[in-house]
């Protein structure tokens, strides 16, 4: 049975879709589409209080993140932001997206007193509140704010931010590209493609029907966090390819996918607002996007190679089963060991730490974007 807000959601927020497509001449960008879907004051999957990370969908969740699999996740990054913290002089660390409050929760009590502030950049109200409840012991030294200072100094990190950040999509009939958007198909929507100058950063080659996804708001979101990091470094951790992997003839069909009660689907037209959007991320537009905006490339690794570069294994409890299988699925090759993939970048900091990042230390990819 549907929950009272559920059933709101299911009919204000397509009400509030559909007047945005009327208002466009009948055709909205995805891109647009999106983050209605996801961020509409109050009604958006991110912004409404429907429950978003769990274990089991008995608990009323859609999806599990690292954090909440295990806590070694965040004890292991948190060795990665210490050298970082060192090596840049920096004292503050700042989260983008923190869902639950669970990494923010662990990185506090590993990095104890070295961090002077802990600032949560997160758009949802409803989120808001539950990581304040649950970081309340930490005190001041946990701030919330919406947007982005003009000038900031300190550790950026961010878990499965980029992916949530709205997409283009394209359409290639075999001769040229189009822009696919959403039109109204009675109460419903349907996709519907327009002319374009857009394609995507590839030469290819491409097959005929790709759809695939550009990504201007994550790599504009990198270009301004370099534009206000004055010193200090940032770590994103995300599912994605290099360029090369992510436009592949193989992959023709796009990486676009949904999440709810633990199934995965790839149909963002259905159930708007009650289930998560996400798209994989372009790595190399990431390290692109960063590098040309003046910060240094620090590494690109699959996120097992990370967390085993930061002692991730020295840190499980010996003989601990039930400590230790959640930790299998963060480094599997075949759960999110492989799929997932970390980031860094820098601005300033010393030669041992911009030189020999620690989770960057062994299995760098860097050449590979």
């Amino acid at each position: 049975m549907q929950s009272n807000e559920s059933v709101s959601v299911s009919a204000a927020l397509p009400r509030l879709i559909h007047e945005a497509i009327a208002r466009n001449g009948g055709w909205l960008p995805f891109d647009r589409f999106m983050a209605l879907a996801l961020y509409a004051p109050g009604l958006g999957y991110y912004a409404n209080d429907s429950r978003k990370f769990g274990h089991l969908p008995q608990s009323g969740s859609d999806f599990v993140t690292a954090p909440e699999l295990s806590p070694l996740f965040g004890r292991a990054l948190a060795r990665q932001v210490a050298q970082a913290l060192a090596g840049t002089g920096t004292s503050d660390v700042w989260e983008f997206g923190a869902g639950s409050g669970a990494l923010a929760e662990q990185l506090l009590d590993a990095l104890g007193e070295s961090v002077a502030s802990y600032t949560i950049v997160d758009l949802s109200g409803s989120l808001r509140e539950r990581q304040r409840e649950r970081l309340a012991r930490f005190g001041a030294r946990v701030q919330w704010v919406d947007a982005l200072p003009d000038t900031m100094t300190g550790v950026v990190v961010g878990n499965e931010v980029l992916d949530a950040m709205p997409v283009q999509l394209l359409h290639f009939d075999g001769a040229v590209w189009q822009e696919r958007g959403v039109v109204t198909d009675g109460e419903g929507f349907a996709w519907s493609d327009r002319p374009s100058t857009l394609v995507p950063p590839f030469e290819g080659p491409f097959v005929p029907d790709t759809v695939t996804e550009i990504h201007p708001q994550a790599e504009a979101f990198i270009a301004t966090l370099a534009d206000r990091l004055e010193r200090g470094a940032a770590f994103f951790l995300d599912y994605g390819f290099p360029e090369s992997e992510f436009y592949h003839p193989q992959r023709h069909g796009g990486t676009l996918m949904c999440h709810h009660a633990h199934v995965a689907d790839p149909d963002p037209l259905v159930n708007v607002g009650q289930k998560d959007i996400t798209a994989h991320v372009n790595f190399t537009g990431i390290a692109l996007a960063g590098q040309d905006a003046g910060l240094d490339v620090l590494g690109y690794t699959s996120q097992a190679n990370f967390l085993f570069n930061c002692g991730l294994m020295d840190l499980l409890p010996p003989g601990d089963l039930r400590a230790n299988a959640p930790v299998q699925m963060l480094v599997n090759e075949h759960e999110m060991g492989e799929l997932f993939k970390v980031i860094g970048f820098a601005r300033g900091g010393d030669a041992a730490f911009v030189n020999a990042p620690l989770g960057f230390s062994a299995g760098d990819r860097s050449h590979r974007l």
